[in-house]
Parts: structure tokens; C-alpha cells; sequence
């Protein structure tokens, strides 16, 4: 006979991915009661690149995780348009001059456990499917399930905040009628490991343009790759495409990966017998493709929210960002004495978000449209690498690496870029 549990707390996060164990870790921290619930049992795995820009890195720092012997690296190796350049990540005032790299079988676990250090409960292998709501549509907690059948438990749990950071599904943002908007950026991306000797150099490579063949005297295929180094003779592999609207471009991935990877040089040792692992795809929801983010006892955050940069396909930052943000909004609420009173103070989440990323992931729209057409792409590619000048702006653009405040003339420029275009 299946069983009921019954659970009562102030904030109820569903999922617990970096955004989820981000608002977790803080909101403990204030000593605020938290529920973490995640249906998979941690260490799990998860599609991703695995880099960790220097604004990922300040975020983890933030938190107070420990990173001694992580893998760092230098900053970006770009191939393209018949250059190789390296553009070292630049030390800033707020960012560290260093970037890092960790698989997210590794990333994830230790995030959910300094969530647990803070304070919070943490429930592994509970699918939370259902929102549960008062009389005027608020909603006031979750449901879930553990296992199936006869040997299936049901959780109940009432909270005063519920927070949907489940990923890209976002099954409870979309249940409250909270579905994707159409005209937003939609990435996909596919990637795998490989035993390497690449594994252990300080660079993160990216390929603008891949090739069936050798490059420049064969056909061009459509997307991007990564190889990103993490250490111990491990490396990321991967490739991508992004498209401005919903509608993700359907790329025969598989095909793709093949032909570039078997034209790489034979000594990276990207071969079958070196694979480790199968190839997998996910996609990722950009420029804030679902809002509200906070509405009637309900935020999004992470992917459920459509955090992922346009400019380089990152979550991890925005999401350990925006986990940050909604604790902040939190600590504020949490006494006001009317919904009213508390909706008004959960509102500073989304502002933060707009302030820190609308302008930024309106330009990041803008940029979209424009390397989605191969004859544009292929033009910045082989004129704008090598202009030193130029790049050190751009890789400061693609990274999220500027300063909001102060700093040098290419913080200025992309603050400037920023605040004259609407917010996301």
C-alpha cells in the first residue's frame, strides 16, 4: 500500500542543480528552513560542457566552496577562419584572471552537499510533479512521488515559497501556465569525454567552424565545438548549435561529431577506443525564455528560467548568480506580514536579474541572429580574430567578463551597449 508524507517548510526548491543548491546554500544560511528535493540520487550526471568561466569561479568562491585542485586554465584557445589564438581571461577588479573546470557528476554533488553543510534538507530520488494552491490560484506547495506501484511513497510538502529549478522541463513553471516564449534563443548541444593528452593543458579550445575533412579544403558543417581539458588526462568534448528562436536547429549531431572529431589530429587520440562514454545531447534555454520569475508563491531559476548566456552557451554562472538573487529576496520577505507585503519584497529577484542580465541577454539576442547566418559568422571569424583590439573586447563580451561598474574602456563600452537596449 503506497504511503504519505506530509511536510511542512518555509522554502521548497525543486531540483537541485546549481541554481537550486545556490538558493539552498543561502537561504540556510539565514537559517531559514529549506527543502531541497531532487528526483535523481546525487552523484548523477548532466549534459554540459563542464568549463567554469572566472564568473562562475567568483560565484563558487562566494559560496565558500573549496576548489583546491580543481582543474584552472588560462582562458580560450580560439580555432577559426584559418587562425589559432589564445586570449588569456583578464584580471578584473570583481573576477578572478583564472578560469576552471570540473565535470558536473563532480560540480553537482559538491554543491548539494555544502547546501546540506548550510542547513539545508536535501530529499535524493522524488519527482515533484504537481503545485499545490489555495482558493485564489497561490500556490502553496508541491506534491511528488517516490518509486512506483504498491511500493510507491507520496510527498506532500506546504512551503511559503516554492521554487521550480528543475531544469529546462520546468514541468512546475509550465503546470502554472508559465510555458516558453517562442522568440527567445534555443541552443543544443551534444557532448562526450575522451582519454587525451589534451587533458592536462591550461587552455580551453574552442572551434568557431568544423570541418568534414581538412580544414579549408572541405565542407564547412553547421555548429561549434569545445574541448575542454579536466585534467588527468580527461578531457569535454563536444559541439553545439544555437538558433534565436524556440525552435532549437535539428542537426544530425552524431554525424557531425564523427566527422569533425575524426579530422582533428590523430595524437589528441579522439577515437573510439579513447571514448569514454556515449555522445549525449540536451538543450539549453536562453535569455530568460520563461517568466514571470516570481509570481503568486512561485520563482523559476536555473534552466527552468531560460538563464543560459546567448553569448556562449554558459548556465552555471547565471545560475549560481540568480540561486544568490532569490535568497537576497528572501531574507527581505521572509517577515513581511501580508502576501502582499511578501510578494512586493520577492519581486527584488527578477529586478536583480533584470539589472545584472537583461540588457546583457538582449545584446546576446542580437548577437544570435546575427552568427546564425554562416556567411556572417564565417566574415567575424576570419576578419575580427586576429584585430587584438577588438577581441579583447569581444572575448570580454562572449564571457561575461566585464566589470558593471568602472573599469577599463571595453567595460565601458559593453555597460554602455547594455543600458541603451530593452531588458530580456
Amino acid at each position: 500500500m503506497p504511503s504519505h508524507n506530509q511536510h511542512e517548510t518555509d522554502v521548497l526548491i525543486v531540483g537541485a542543480g546549481p541554481a537550486g543548491s545556490s538558493a539552498a546554500h543561502y537561504l540556510a544560511q539565514q537559517g531559514v528552513q529549506v527543502t531541497l528535493v531532487d528526483k535523481a540520487v546525487f552523484p548523477r550526471d548532466k549534459i554540459c560542457g563542464d568549463g567554469l568561466t572566472p564568473a562562475a569561479v567568483n560565484e563558487l568562491a562566494l559560496m565558500g566552496i573549496n576548489t583546491d585542485g580543481w582543474m584552472r586554465n588560462l582562458g580560450l584557445q580560439v580555432v577559426g577562419g584559418g587562425h589559432d589564438i589564445k586570449f588569456p581571461w583578464p584580471e578584473q577588479r570583481s573576477l578572478p584572471g583564472f578560469g576552471m573546470a570540473r565535470s558536473r557528476m563532480e560540480l553537482d554533488e559538491e554543491l548539494v552537499r555544502h547546501a546540506v553543510k548550510s542547513g539545508a534538507e536535501l530529499i535524493e530520488g522524488v519527482t515533484v510533479n504537481e503545485l499545490i494552491t489555495d482558493h485564489d490560484g497561490r500556490v502553496i506547495g508541491a506534491k511528488g512521488q517516490k518509486g512506483r506501484g504498491q511500493d510507491a511513497e507520496t510527498y506532500e510538502y506546504r512551503a511559503r515559497l516554492v521554487v521550480d529549478a528543475g531544469g529546462v522541463a520546468a514541468r512546475l513553471a509550465t503546470s502554472a501556465g508559465r510555458t516558453a516564449l517562442e522568440k527567445r534563443p534555443m541552443a543544443v548541444a551534444a557532448r562526450t569525454y575522451f582519454t587525451s593528452p589534451l587533458g592536462d593543458t591550461d587552455w580551453m579550445i574552442s572551434h568557431l567552424e568544423l570541418w568534414d575533412g581538412k580544414p579549408g579544403e572541405s565542407n564547412l558543417l553547421p555548429g561549434y565545438g569545445w574541448i575542454f581539458p579536466l585534467g588527468n588526462g580527461r578531457v569535454n568534448v563536444g559541439l553545439g548549435s544555437v538558433s534565436s528562436t524556440k525552435a532549437a536547429t535539428k542537426l544530425p549531431y552524431k554525424q557531425i561529431f564523427q566527422a569533425w572529431t575524426q579530422n582533428l589530429p590523430e595524437e589528441w587520440g579522439f577515437t573510439p577506443e579513447n571514448q569514454d562514454g556515449p555522445l549525449r545531447s540536451a538543450a539549453l534555454p536562453m535569455c530568460f525564455n520563461r517568466k514571470p520569475q516570481y509570481h503568486a508563491g512561485l520563482a523559476i531559476t536555473g534552466d527552468a528560467a531560460g538563464l543560459v548566456s546567448p553569448f556562449n552557451g554558459e548556465g552555471i554562472a547565471p545560475a549560481l548568480a540568480a540561486g544568490r538573487y532569490l535568497a537576497q529576496a528572501y531574507a527581505s520577505a521572509r517577515s513581511r506580514q501580508t502576501i502582499h507585503g511578501f510578494d512586493l519584497a520577492m519581486e527584488a529577484y527578477p529586478q536583480a536579474l533584470k539589472q545584472q542580465l537583461g540588457g546583457y541577454y538582449t545584446l546576446g539576442r542580437i548577437f544570435v541572429r546575427l552568427i546564425e547566418k554562416p556567411q556572417i559568422m564565417r566574415a567575424c571569424t576570419k576578419y575580427g580574430l586576429p584585430r587584438k583590439h577588438l577581441m579583447k573586447l569581444v572575448h570580454k563580451l562572449l564571457s561575461d567578463g566585464y566589470e558593471r561598474q568602472g573599469g577599463d574602456l571595453n567595460d565601458r563600452i559593453i555597460q554602455t551597449l547594455a543600458k541603451v537596449v530593452p531588458s530580456a
